[in-house]
């Protein structure tokens, strides 16, 4: 417990000067039903006797959430309310409408767009299969989005701003995008409730977790762990508002809160950790991973393989000195990240409430602390 303690003190500013430092970080890790460490340093603001940063900290944990909101969704699946393998167009007819961007007319920039006979179904979107992209991160969407004078964005949290052009035909690759979003709105138009309201009643009051939300987060005063962008030329931190609304018009699956988990039916999370991806969606997944390592993948040596399970990346091999195979993780954007590694019955999540990502200080904070879990924690479980 010292050794993780003196970790996150190492990396976290601790006076005035925040130069290549965290301003806060929490760290829990659970062994099954058991809390093995709980510990958090630093403060929510840049004055140095700003209020502390602890794991009660109220924090923007973006899409990591999305480990709580798949299991929800997979719910309305053991209900027997639709399948994995329907198709979902005829309850989002949004989704009907899309086409495939199939790139730009060289003469005069036309988007180039062809209409989609495939079905998107909810496994493609909770594996990010479908061809859903995020506008923002994308060029050629974003360059669709201006040859139309198109104003939302993925971040202003609108169906306008999720509504773009598939990537590919549904099943032939992997993107990471509104997938989930999308989900989201399958659970809304199922049962007249908000992503936000079915939570709520069926994931996180029974987990008693009163302080996760996706809805009336002003009203909970997120400023007591305001988000932090480090500053290129200086290495000092700044304070920044959130990039996404504090009410956004339409909930998603990109929460707040203090970052803990949901549990379905064992055959349901069972199948979120049974890789999903056939040969050509991992091949896709896999070139993502290798061209953008730092981004998806910090914690793990480069050139590792991975699969896609139902809520995350996972490993295929063991890591070294790390997690086990079939681990389970995935990120948010202002680098939370959360791992659950079923072989040893680890799980853990490092939130830290800096933007964007990746974050260097963060990954080499992250990387000592996975390594300390196996390294001390673990040892003491088997002794």
């Amino acid at each position: 417990m010292e050794t993780l303690d003196a970790i996150l003190v190492r990396y976290v500013a601790q006076g005035d000067d925040t130069r290549d430092k965290l301003l806060g970080a929490a760290f829990v890790v659970v062994h099954s039903n058991k809390t093995l460490y709980e510990g958090s340093t630093g403060r929510t603001s840049i004055p140095s006797n700003s209020t502390p940063f602890t794991p009660s900290s109220l924090t923007w944990v973006a899409s990591s959430s999305k480990i709580i909101t798949v299991p929800a969704i997979l719910t309305l699946v053991e209900r027997g309310l639709f399948s994995l393998d329907s198709d979902v167009r005829p309850l989002i007819p949004e989704l009907a409408a899309l086409q495939i961007l199939r790139g730009f007319d060289p003469t005069n920039g036309a988007p180039i767009l062809e209409d989609n006979d495939t079905k998107i179904t909810l496994r493609h979107l909770l594996t990010h299969t479908a061809g859903l992209a995020y506008d923002l991160a994308d060029p050629d969407l974003r360059k669709w989005s201006k040859s139309i004078d198109r104003t939302d964005n993925n971040l202003h949290h609108t169906l306008a701003g999720w509504t773009t052009p598939l990537k590919f035909t549904p099943g032939q690759g992997w993107r990471y995008g509104t997938s989930i979003d999308w989900a989201a709105q399958l659970v809304e138009r199922v049962t007249g409730e908000t992503i936000g309201v079915y939570l709520e009643e069926n994931i996180l009051r029974p987990l008693g977790m009163a302080d996760t939300t996706f809805h009336s987060i002003s009203k909970r005063n997120l400023g007591k762990a305001g988000c932090t962008l480090r500053d290129r030329g200086t290495g000092s931190l700044q304070m920044r508002p959130l990039p996404v609304p504090l009410e956004p018009p339409v909930e998603c699956g990109r929460g707040i809160g203090q970052e803990e988990g949901g549990i379905p039916q064992k055959e349901t999370v069972d199948e979120m950790f049974r890789p999903q991806l056939n040969d050509v969606q991992r091949t896709s997944l896999q070139d993502r991973v290798n061209n953008r390592h730092n981004t998806m993948i910090p914690e793990f040596p480069p050139g590792t393989v991975v699969q896609h399970g139902i809520g995350g990346v996972m490993n295929v091999e063991d890591v070294p000195g790390k997690r086990r195979a079939g681990s389970m993780h995935w990120m948010g954007m202002a680098n939370c990240h959360w791992w659950i590694d079923r072989a040893t019955g680890i799980a853990a999540t490092l939130i830290v409430n800096i933007y964007p990502f990746p974050n260097a200080v963060f990954i080499n904070l992250y990387d000592e602390l996975e390594r300390a879990v196996y390294g001390e924690l673990l040892a003491e479980l088997r002794k």
